[in-house]
């Protein structure tokens, strides 16, 4: 079952189209106010559904290694 932020991601990848967006417009677009306080359980969403096969997480154009926890600039696509 997906929770609120697996269907936020998968709603800004659907808008998105073909291009990658970062996990920080996801925190904003739904959390305007408050969005850095979000930002860890959107990037430990962001990694399981990335493990699961349903997005890919990118950094400088790379995959990054699914089992461990990106730091900086990331760009997330979802797999359509």
């Amino acid at each position: 079952m997906e929770n609120v932020l697996e269907t936020a991601i998968l709603e800004m990848g659907r808008k998105s189209g073909d291009q990658t967006f970062c996990p920080t417009q996801v925190a904003k677009w739904l959390y305007p106010q408050a969005w850095p306080h979000f930002m860890a359980e959107i990037h430990e969403t962001m990694m399981e559904m990335y493990r699961d096969g349903k997005i890919t997480v990118s950094q400088d154009g790379k995959k990054i290694n699914p089992d461990s926890m990106p730091e900086g600039p990331i760009r997330i696509k979802v797999l359509h």
